[in-house]
């Protein structure tokens, strides 16, 4: 998994600015993420700098996360209300925290992080460990884009404009890919690349399987659109059984 130096201070500083996001998008993930915790506290894997922890916690939700970046950690520590989040230092696959939580959440496609199907396995079985009985885990990734890539080929431009490219670099017989990206800034060029490993829906609800959970629900995003077979990403939900 990627550690300190792939999200290092030098990212962590602009992380907020290249991934701002849409604000209608965090509102109807709050409001799942909110709807699924109900009176129970909810724990993030992959924190990082409170996108979604910070408001969800104002809904009040009691948020913890787990973050193996120091650096996006004092990121979400500068911010209001983020000193007060507890949050643990280390490998999503592998910290524990005390208590249960009524709800366990992965999202921004932070599973592809792990870069071997057996962590990202040890993931969930970390989450269902975590959870209380009728407790959630929830996943948002993208679905592997291999329709869009032709028989041999193995780069995939994602993202082009005049200060940003994306080209993953591709291995469908590992899963694994790099996520390169060239930013233009300040009159100079910033590159930067970063190995993770693609996963399918039904792959996902395998390793549920094996870490004792089941699935509830998928939607093509946070808004509950259908999942269907042209869906680019989805939020998949999977709870742990009484007893």
């Amino acid at each position: 998994m990627p550690g300190d130096s792939l999200f290092d201070e030098g990212v962590a500083a602009r992380y907020d600015a290249e991934h701002p996001g849409d604000a209608a998008e965090v509102e109807a993930a709050v409001a799942l993420l909110a709807e699924l915790a109900g009176s129970g506290p909810a724990l993030e894997f992959a924190i990082g700098t409170g996108r979604l922890a910070l408001p969800l916690a104002r809904t009040g939700v009691a948020v913890e996360g787990i973050e193996l970046s120091r650096a996006m950690v004092a990121r979400l520590r500068a911010k209001p209300g983020g000193a007060s989040i507890p949050v643990a230092i280390g490998d999503m696959t592998t910290v524990r925290i005390e208590g249960r939580f009524a709800l366990v959440y992965l999202a921004f496609n932070t599973i592809n992080n792990l870069t071997t199907q057996a962590a990202q396995v040890a993931c969930f079985r970390n989450a269902a460990a975590h959870l209380e009985p009728g407790g959630c885990f929830v996943v948002e990734v993208g679905v592997p884009p291999l329709q869009h890539l032709p028989p041999g080929e193995t780069r995939l431009a994602f993202a082009r404009s005049d200060a940003h490219w994306g080209i993953d670099e591709i291995d469908v017989v590992s899963q694994n890919f790099v996520s390169h990206h060239v930013f233009l800034r300040d009159g100079g060029v910033e590159r930067r690349a970063l190995p993770m490993r693609y996963v399918w829906p039904a792959e996902l609800d395998l390793m549920a399987e094996l870490a004792g959970l089941r699935p509830k629900a998928r939607w093509a995003d946070w808004s509950r659109a259908p999942f269907t077979a042209t869906s680019r990403s989805h939020v998949s939900v999977w709870d742990k059984p009484d007893g």
